[in-house]
C-alpha cells in the first residue's frame, strides 16, 4: 500500500485538466473484480476478469456486490461506470485518494466516499473506499486487497432466512459502513494500549525518542481524527437520501451515526493524553533534574567545610607566635584535623536528613 502522506498530498493531475479525467494513483495494483450475486434462495460467488462479465449477472441475479480491489486501470473503472451509468465526477473521486468522507445524491443511486482504517506493523494505515448504491447493485472500490468485509460476506452466506434484509442496496451498505466503523475500535484500544506505555515511560525513565514516538503517536491520532470526523455529516446524508433508502435501514443508520460519536469520543481523550505527554516529559525532565542539582549542591556543601579546614591548617604559619596555630606541632594535629573534617560532614548529614533534603522525591516540608 501507498504511503499515507503520498496518498493525501500527490497531485494526480496537473492543475487545469479537465473534470472528470481519470488518473490512476502511482503504484496501484491491477483491478481485482469479485462478484457476489444472490436472490432469496441462492448465493454465488467469482472472480470476474472484467465489466463486460457483469451484464449477464444483472440479468441473472436480483442483487450484485461487486467488489474492485485496486484502481491500477482508467479502462476497467470506466468500464463499470459504464454498464451503471455513473458520473464521470464520481469515478473521479474514486481515483482522488484524497476524498474527505461524503455522501453525494444522483438520480439513480448514491456515492458515498469515507477512509478505512487497517493497523499494521504497529502503525495506522488507512485506505479510501468508493461505494456506489443503486437499486440492485452495491459497487465497492479500493485501494489495495485485504478489507474488514467478512463479516459482512459470512452474513450473505449464512441461511435464506436471514438473507431477506440483504435484498435492499441501502442494507447491504449499511452493513459495510457499519464494518468500517467497527474496525476503528480495536485500533483505537491499540492506541489506549501505547499511551498507557508511553505514560509509564515518561514517568519511570524519559528518554530522548519519546519525543518522536508522541510525535508519531499525535500525527496517527489526527490522521484519523481526518477520517472518523466527517462521517457524522456522512452517514446523515446517507439516511435522509431521498432515494434507495428505506425506513426500515434508517434506524441501524441511526445506530452507525452512535459509533462514529463513540468512536470521536475516545478518539478525543486520547488526543488530549497525547497532548499532555509532552508535559508530562517535561516535568519529569525537570524533576530528574532538580534531583541531580540536588546531589550535587549536596556533595559540594559537605566539601566547603572540608575545604575550608584544609585551607586553613595549609597556610603555614611559624610557631614564633602563641596565636599561630599550635596544632601544627602537636602529636596529633593530622588526626585532629580529620576528626574535625568527619564531624563537619556528620554533622551536615544529620541536618540534610532533618530538613528532608536526603530523601528522594519526597516532597516532605522542611522541618523548622
Amino acid at each position: 500500500m501507498a504511503d499515507a502522506d503520498d496518498k493525501k498530498f500527490f497531485r494526480r493531475a496537473a492543475p487545469g485538466t479537465a473534470p472528470g479525467t481519470l488518473v490512476v494513483p502511482p503504484g496501484a495494483p491491477f483491478p481485482k473484480i469479485t462478484v457476489i450475486a444472490y436472490g432469496p434462495d441462492d448465493l454465488s460467488e467469482t472472480e470476474i476478469a472484467g465489466p463486460d462479465e457483469i451484464a449477464p449477472l444483472l440479468k441473472k441475479w436480483p442483487m450484485l456486490w461487486i467488489n474492485v480491489d485496486g484502481l491500477g486501470s482508467t479502462d476497467i473503472i470506466a468500464g463499470l461506470g459504464n454498464i451503471f451509468g455513473l458520473h464521470i465526477l464520481a469515478l473521479e473521486d474514486v481515483v482522488n485518494l484524497h476524498q474527505r468522507p461524503k455522501t453525494e445524491q444522483y438520480k439513480d443511486y448514491i456515492y458515498i466516499a469515507l477512509q478505512m482504517a487497517h493497523w499494521r506493523s504497529e502503525r495506522l494505515e488507512t485506505e479510501q473506499i468508493s461505494i456506489f448504491v443503486g437499486k440492485n447493485f452495491v459497487l465497492t472500490f479500493q485501494e489495495d486487497v485485504g478489507d474488514c468485509f467478512n463479516p459482512v460476506r459470512t452474513r450473505l452466506k449464512m441461511a435464506k432466512s436471514r438473507r431477506d434484509r440483504f435484498m435492499h442496496p441501502d442494507y447491504l451498505a449499511y452493513t459495510i459502513l457499519d464494518a468500517v466503523i467497527d474496525e476503528y475500535f480495536p485500533i483505537l484500544e491499540k492506541f489506549g494500549d501505547r499511551l498507557d506505555a508511553l505514560e509509564e515511560e515518561v514517568v519511570a525513565k524519559p528518554e530522548r525518542s519519546f519525543v518522536s514516538d508522541t510525535h508519531q503517536l499525535k500525527r496517527e491520532l489526527q490522521e484519523m481524527r481526518h477520517g472518523l470526523w466527517p462521517m457524522r455529516e456522512m452517514i446523515n446524508a446517507f439516511s435522509t437520501a431521498t432515494i434507495l433508502v428505506g425506513e426500515e435501514t434508517r434506524p441501524y443508520l441511526r445506530d452507525c451515526h452512535d459509533h462514529v460519536i463513540q468512536a470521536l469520543d475516545m478518539l478525543e481523550t486520547y488526543r488530549e493524553r497525547a497532548s499532555g505527554l509532552i508535559d508530562i516529559y517535561l516535568s519529569s525532565i525537570s524533576a530528574h533534574m532538580n534531583e541531580i542539582m540536588k546531589v550535587l549542591t549536596i556533595i559540594a556543601t559537605i566539601f566547603m567545610p572540608l575545604s575550608f579546614i584544609a585551607s586553613l591548617y595549609g597556610m603555614n604559619f611559624d610557631r614564633s607566635s602563641p596565636w599561630n596555630m599550635p596544632e601544627l606541632g602537636w602529636r596529633y594535629g593530622y588526626l585532629y584535623s580529620l576528626g574535625l573534617m568527619v564531624i563537619s560532614i556528620l554533622v551536615m548529614l544529620h541536618y540534610f536528613r532533618r530538613k528532608g533534603w536526603l530523601a528522594p522525591n519526597r516532597p516532605d516540608e522542611d522541618k523548622k
